[in-house]
């Protein structure tokens, strides 16, 4: 019998692992709620995605009569067991890149293999592994996104994806042996349960990321480009957390992109690919990282002088800066869990620079409240904003929350679905409220300091306070 085992890559299609475990028509697939001492555990809200995942995951491996079992723990320890309790003659898995997870696979297939079982890994969850793009000089991973993504490019693509497995002939009886229950894993918050709403906004599973994606290519490819950056006309695909889940491949990505743009992709299909790119930039940077979340890849800010300021992160957490864009984005990850990515940077960037609080503060935050919490892109896009990452945006490079409200939501619209006590002020107010008139502030019921905070730094005087602080890391 063989067995499949499910990490990154909760789908049937454009599965090898699965394919090839259904090569003799009987196979049991596995998920393990992994637990060691060494492994980062998943944050709330991808705790909560997960949930619901493997409850769609477990309803398409059944329809094609493979069982999914569940276990939690050290993947070192049950699946040994397992194979031997099972007499499992292969496993099949595809390839993860955190080097944490690259040394238990290492681990377990060597183990495995004295076993006398048979391990296969596939690549599956990225069209580039880290070490087939390297620099054609010196054979070192690339540390600039623009030439890793035209070298990436200049590879080609693999074939087109695999299809969904037919129905196997012999499902595998499991009855004489325990394994958990989804509900036993308390994936799901409680006291309150803030991801409620999360399902009115997302479906997930395999299903829901090509219903996403098709929307996407149907209405909101056109004008990505352009559009891309305006919060509030959502021409964001909102894959991110079923790329996450590897609920859709990279590579259906690709070919469905270049499907609908009848091969010749236009500058909207190339400016998205190149937003696939990064997040292939991301899993490079992280394989070749010593702790991606922890560790400043530039080791040149590890004599920053961070502020600690515990009433300055809660501010920011609840969305009460008294800046109505950065507002805007935290109670939107609180209520949805995810942020437009123009707004991730404004907010990412006014805890770092404008409250120069350690961007592993946000980092933490985000990995516990987005449901698209990526290992590589969420510690990577950190590091980019804070100047201290890959092909990193200068520290000096402060974003104006200012003048970013006003040039990418200029009526105000995406402020007044995430902050409705400003929802009355005119187009010129709602992204100053501290600078309008307190006749038109009375009018509409704002009252700084009470039902809307008085912002909780000055813009110009944190810009100057944080380009001091870097003069002083750089002397």
């Amino acid at each position: 019998m063989n067995l499949c085992w499910f990490r990154q890559d909760l789908r049937l299609s454009d599965n090898p692992a699965l394919r090839s475990a259904l090569s003799d028509n009987s196979a049991i697939a596995l998920f393990i709620l992994e637990e060691t001492d060494t492994q980062r555990p998943m944050g709330s809200a991808c705790k909560a995605w997960l949930h619901e995942s493997l409850i769609r995951l477990q309803s398409d491996l059944e329809a094609i009569g493979v069982p999914l079992v569940l276990r939690r723990g050290d993947a070192r320890d049950i699946i040994p067991k397992l194979t031997s309790d099972l007499k499992i003659d292969n496993v099949y898995w595809n390839r993860r890149y955190d080097p944490k997870d690259v040394a238990i696979d290492r681990a377990l297939m060597e183990h495995l293999k004295e076993e006398g079982v048979n391990v296969e890994s596939f690549k599956a969850n990225v069209l580039f592994e880290p070490w087939e793009i390297k620099s054609a000089g010196a054979g070192t991973p690339y540390k600039v996104f623009s030439p890793f993504w035209k070298a990436a490019l200049k590879e080609g693509v693999p074939a087109q994806s695999l299809a969904v497995p037919t129905k196997i002939q012999s499902k595998p009886q499991l009855d004489q042996l325990p394994f958990d229950n989804l509900e036993d894993w308390d994936l799901m918050p409680a006291s309150p349960n803030w991801t409620n709403g999360f399902w009115d906004v997302w479906v997930p599973g395999e299903a829901g990321a090509f219903e996403r994606f098709k929307e996407f290519l149907e209405i909101n490819l056109k004008g990505y480009s352009q559009n891309r950056d305006v919060p509030s006309k959502n021409h964001t695909s909102c894959l991110s957390p079923h790329l996450r889940f590897g609920e859709i491949s990279p590579l259906q990505i690709w070919h469905g992109v270049h499907a609908h743009s009848g091969g010749e992709v236009d500058k909207d299909g190339y400016k998205f690919l190149a937003e696939v790119g990064w997040r292939e930039f991301s899993h490079s940077i992280l394989f070749y990282a010593d702790n991606l979340s922890q560790t400043n890849w530039k080791s040149d800010f590890d004599g920053f002088a961070w502020v600690q300021d515990e009433n300055g992160l809660t501010a920011w957490q609840s969305g009460q800066t008294g800046y109505p864009l950065v507002d805007a984005g935290m109670r939107e990850l609180w209520q949805t869990g995810y942020i437009h990515n123009r707004v991730r940077m404004v907010v990412a960037s006014f805890l770092i620079k404008h409250l120069r609080i350690d961007w592993r503060e946000g980092e933490a935050w985000f990995w516990d409240t987005l449901v698209d919490a990526c290992p590589a892109n969420n510690p990577a896009s950190w590091q980019w904003v804070a100047g201290s990452g890959a092909d990193a945006s200068p520290f000096f490079r402060i974003f104006n929350p200012i003048m970013q409200s006003e040039k990418f939501d200029p009526k105000g619209s995406y402020i007044r679905k995430w902050v409705p006590e400003l929802a009355n002020l005119d187009n010129k107010s709602i992204h100053t409220p501290w600078e309008a008139p307190k006749l038109v502030l009375q009018e509409v019921g704002v009252r700084l300091g009470e039902n809307y905070p008085k912002p909780i730094v000055d813009h110009k005087t944190a810009r100057d306070k944080a380009l001091a602080a870097y003069k002083d890391m750089t002397a």
